[in-house]
C-alpha cells in the first residue's frame, strides 16, 4: 500500500482485524479523510470489492478516492469500484439505498486528518494563529466566528458547557461577549487568549482554550447530530435484504472509533441497544484503545476508543 507519511490512521490494525475484510465486499467509510483506513481494507476487497466513501472536505476526498483504487485495483485503478461522495455521512444510508448499495462493513472514524488540524487556515486549532473558521466543508454555511460573534451571553455559554464540558462555560461566555464589543473575535489565537485569560489551568491539565475549542467545531460541524443521524440508521436496520431503502447486508460489521465522551456515549448506547434486542453481536466488549507504542508515535491517538458490532444474519469475521 502508498502509505502516507503525513497521515497515519488510528487504531489502524484493530480496524482490519475486527472488520475482518473478505474479497469482494462492501466498504461504506464514513469519514474517508485521507483513505489510510479504507485503502488498507481495499487491498483485501480485490478488485471485485467496493468501496463507498463520504467525507465533506474535497481535497481529501480526491486523495482518499486515488489512494483507494489503487489499492483495490493496482492494475487499473479506473476500473476500480469506488464510488467518492462529497457528503456528510449523516447521508450514508439514504444515498446507498437510492444507489441500491448494500455495505458489508462500515466505519466511522470521528477524528480530523492531521492536514486539517495542521493547517492554521482551517482554525480547528489554537497552536498557530488562523481565521476562526474550523469548518470542516470548505464551503459550509456558518463558521465558529460567526457563532463567538452573534450568539448571545446565555446560548455561547450553553453551546460552551454542552459540547465541551467546560465548567466555567458561564464566565467564558461573558468574557467574550464583553471582548467581541470591542472588536470582533475573528482569529484562534485571540479566541484562545481570551479563554485562557478566565480559565484557570492546573499543572499538568490541558490547556484552557481546548474545551471551548471543541465546543465551537462540534457545533460549527454539527458533529453530534451527523453521528446520531447515522446511529439512527443503523438501529433501523431490520435484517431483511428485500426491504426499500436497506443498506446494510445481514452480517455487517459496523466500526466507530470516537475521541471524546461526547461521541463515545451515543455510540455505546446505540450498539447496547442493538446488541440487547438480539440484533446484533458486539464483536468488542469494551472499547479498544491505542497500545503505548502508537501513542507515542501518533499522540494524537490517545483518547480514541474504537466499538464494533456485527448485524444478525450472516457469518462475518470479528472476534465475539
Amino acid at each position: 500500500m502508498d502509505h502516507d507519511p503525513a497521515h497515519i490512521p488510528v487504531l489502524h490494525h484493530a480496524v482490519l482485524d475486527l472488520l475482518a475484510p473478505r474479497p469482494g465486499e462492501t466498504l461504506i467509510d464514513c469519514t474517508a479523510g485521507l483513505g489510510g483506513h479504507a485503502a488498507s481494507i481495499a487491498e483485501r476487497l480485490g478488485s471485485d470489492g467496493r468501496v463507498v466513501l463520504f467525507d465533506l472536505d474535497p481535497g481529501n476526498l480526491a486523495r482518499a478516492e486515488d489512494r483507494v483504487r489503487r489499492a483495490l485495483c493496482p492494475d487499473d485503478p479506473k476500473s476500480a469500484r469506488v464510488h467518492a461522495v462529497r457528503a456528510n455521512f449523516a447521508q450514508a444510508a439514504s444515498w446507498a439505498a437510492q444507489h441500491g448499495v448494500r455495505a458489508d462493513m462500515v466505519l466511522a472514524d470521528l477524528g480530523f486528518a492531521s492536514p486539517q488540524v495542521d493547517d492554521p487556515e482551517r482554525g480547528l486549532s489554537f497552536k498557530r494563529p488562523g481565521p476562526l473558521d474550523m469548518r470542516l466543508d470548505p464551503e459550509g454555511p456558518v463558521t465558529a466566528g460567526e457563532l463567538v460573534n452573534t450568539l448571545d451571553e446565555r446560548e455561547l455559554a450553553d453551546l460552551i458547557f454542552r459540547y465541551g464540558e467546560e465548567r466555567h462555560a458561564r464566565r467564558v461566555a461573558a468574557k467574550l461577549v464583553a471582548e467581541r464589543r470591542e472588536a470582533p473575535i475573528s482569529s484562534t489565537d485571540r479566541l484562545a487568549s481570551i479563554v485562557r485569560s478566565v480559565v484557570p489551568r492546573a499543572p499538568g491539565s490541558i490547556d484552557g482554550a481546548t474545551r471551548t475549542f471543541q465546543a465551537l467545531r462540534i457545533a460549527t460541524n454539527d458533529e453530534i447530530g451527523s453521528l446520531e443521524a447515522l446511529l439512527g440508521s443503523i438501529e433501523r436496520w431490520s435484517g431483511r435484504t428485500d426491504e426499500g431503502g436497506c443498506w446494510l447486508n445481514p452480517g455487517a460489521r459496523v466500526a466507530v472509533i470516537s475521541f471524546h465522551s461526547l461521541e463515545d456515549r451515543p455510540v455505546k448506547q446505540a450498539f447496547a441497544g442493538i446488541v440487547a434486542e438480539g440484533r446484533a453481536r458486539a464483536v468488542t466488549r469494551k472499547p479498544v484503545v491505542p497500545e503505548d507504542d502508537e501513542q507515542r508515535r501518533n499522540p494524537r491517538s490517545r483518547s480514541a476508543k474504537l466499538r464494533v458490532i456485527r448485524l444478525d444474519g450472516g457469518d462475518a469475521g470479528g472476534n465475539d
